[in-house]
């Protein structure tokens, strides 16, 4: 296999300010820092992917403005080609709203932007970064008729599709058949499963409507894998946790990598895993995310002890 990527998704500027703890409805805080990250779930994966070795071809827009001048030098810098992101003539460049608690856990508010006018004839215009590719990578951050003209284009091309239905919404029958493998947090599993909470009967549920292998990431607790009929339960590493801020775009990032160089699910869980404990231990979405070197190395000191 190649190791050829192609992402459809958002790209934001994250504004990120810590705080003690989660402000209440009305209530001001007085924070402790404020930093600016490029983010956005789509440009996050692309980054967690290409630093771990992949060629990533991303899709989407920018505005016309600083924020889109920033997002586009730093994912070039890590490698992803950005020939397909296009720069919107009208709308800014998304931005995203995060606080972080004490505990390093977030709340977020994006304001879409530029990645609202994504659309199905942004890919279709696009189809030759689809031409020897292994994986198409998607999110929700982006119109969903753009995110099903990718599905179909990759279906068509014979590539595996990896889906990341965040943040959650419902979907459509017709797009989750054409889903190799969905890979949501408890929240979005629970969503698509049309409110069942009970986990093992939400999967099956979802399974029924043709997805056939469902990754569910399970924060701290790790991920279980029901490929098929098969379950198994990969706990996840113990670390010390600073930012949980696209702890789950690495775990996707690094999934779609290693399904691209031909890996199993399970060996590619696995790197998800790692990826994703490593980038909780450091601030910012995409400063976060690994290097190859430094997800072997972490997994080789961690699978020896």
């Amino acid at each position: 296999m190649s190791g050829i990527i192609v992402i459809v998704g958002s790209l934001n500027m994250d504004l990120v300010v810590r705080a003690p703890r989660h402000p209440l409805p009305g209530e001001t805080l007085i924070g402790s820092s404020f930093q600016t990250f490029p983010g956005g779930k789509g440009a996050n994966q692309a980054v967690a992917a290409a630093r771990l070795g992949a060629q990533v071809r991303m899709i989407g827009r920018v505005g016309q403005d600083a924020f889109g001048d920033a997002l586009l030098a730093t994912v070039q810098r890590d490698g992803v080609d950005t020939t397909f992101i296009r720069r919107d003539p009208q709308a800014p460049t998304g931005v995203a709203l995060i606080t972080l608690d004490a505990a390093g856990q977030n709340t977020i508010v994006v304001a879409s932007g530029a990645n609202g006018n994504v659309s199905a004839e942004d890919v279709l215009q696009s189809v030759p970064a689809f031409e020897g590719a292994d994986v198409l990578l998607v999110q929700l951050e982006c119109p969903l008729d753009a995110v099903q003209t990718a599905v179909q284009q990759a279906h068509q091309a014979g590539m595996k599709v990896v889906l990341n239905p965040a943040p959650a919404r419902p979907l459509p029958p017709d797009l989750l058949r054409q889903v190799d493998y969905l890979i949501p947090n408890q929240h979005e599993l629970t969503l698509l499963a049309g409110g069942i909470a009970d986990r093992e009967q939400a999967i099956r549920t979802i399974q029924a409507l043709g997805v056939p292998n469902v990754v569910v990431t399970l924060g701290d607790e790790g991920a279980l894998l029901a490929l098929g009929e098969d379950r198994l339960f990969l706990p996840a590493y113990r670390v010390e946790v600073m930012d949980t801020v696209a702890a789950g775009d690495a775990f996707a990032g690094a999934f779609a990598l290693a399904l691209a160089e031909g890996k199993s699910p399970v060996e590619a869980a696995r790197w998800g895993n790692a990826a994703g404990a490593i980038a909780v231990t450091r601030p910012g979405a995409q400063p976060s995310m690994p290097t190859r070197q430094e997800l072997e190395q972490f997994l080789k000191e961690r699978n020896s002890r």
